[in-house]
């Protein structure tokens, strides 16, 4: 059982709550990501039950004909004990999420991890011409050559400031105003050389307001991500116009993603302490 506070932020730990909040959410307009909590599994059992799992939520999204997506990571599915472990991982469920229609995330861990990521995310687009997506980080000085090297490929890209890593100064910007203009720029580029398929995977109002100036000036097509639990009425507001995704995780391993939350942006914990209190005055906007 997740508790209070926590609850705001995982859905549960069984497939079967992130599915009812998945459906919860589309009730409001709001496509989900559903995701087991897991990462950096060095156990070949882990990742075989980790796909196993994934596998039976690509099937229960689809019996339930729900907007909702799957997003994975390649050390959940293996990338620790081999690449050609994580491209078996990987390219098992993408063939079966195709099957039934449901749209794959993968998405990117340590810096370590990017070339294997991207290379197996290319094969995979390329193959089904679409029907996975990859995300890239800002804070990594690589990403504009990375973007280069993705723009021609029929799949979807999430652009996202950064991961819950301490990356080296050599390879990543340490200032946030550093990957606030860095993320800009690639949104300018994405918006400029992308046929659609881009995910705003940011809460910062200055970054959706740049993201739907760039919607406007070139009629690219984008969708916004959010965590659960973070501006939840903005999500709400936001629906109405936009297409929004929600990032539902789910699992037995919440603590660690939950701590993670909390240490990199105390006001949401805050904010969601006080609601849990009823106290849910707090004003709902801010960069995040």
């Amino acid at each position: 059982m997740i508790p209070p506070i926590a609850n705001r932020f995982v859905s549960g730990e069984t497939e079967a709550e992130a599915l009812d909040h998945a459906r919860k959410v589309n009730g409001s307009g709001i496509d989900a990501m559903v995701n087991r909590l897991g990462s950096h599994y060095r156990n070949r059992s882990r990742v075989d039950a980790d796909l196993t799992t994934y596998r039976l939520l690509v099937d229960d999204i689809a019996n339930a004909k729900l907007n909702a997506t799957v997003s994975v990571k390649p050390t959940q599915l293996g990338l620790y004990l081999g690449e050609d472990v994580f491209r078996e991982s990987i390219g098992d469920l993408v063939a079966r999420a195709r099957e039934r229609d449901v749209f794959v995330w993968l998405d990117m861990e340590e810096y370590t991890t990017v070339d294997a990521t991207l290379d197996a995310y290319r094969d995979l687009a390329t193959e089904y011409n679409g029907g996975i997506g990859v995300c890239v980080q800002a804070s990594l000085k690589r990403t504009p050559d990375d973007l280069l090297y993705l723009a021609d490929v029929p799949g979807s890209v999430r652009l996202a400031k950064g991961g819950a890593y301490n990356e080296p100064p050599a390879v990543a910007y340490q200032e946030k105003s550093r990957v606030n203009q860095a993320y800009q720029n690639l949104l300018e580029y994405a918006f400029e050389e992308f046929d659609d398929g881009i995910a705003v995977a940011s809460h910062d109002p200055e970054m959706i307001d740049h993201a739907v100036s760039l919607h406007e000036e070139h009629g690219t097509e984008f969708e916004l991500q959010m965590l659960m639990g973070v501006r939840p009425h903005a999500q709400i507001e936001l629906a109405e116009s936009y297409d929004v995704c929600q990032y539902v995780p789910f699992g037995t391993r919440w603590k660690r993603w939950f701590y993670n939350r909390v240490r990199n942006n105390v006001r949401i914990a805050t904010r969601a302490a006080f609601n849990s209190v009823g106290l849910n005055r707090i004003r709902d906007h801010g960069p995040i």
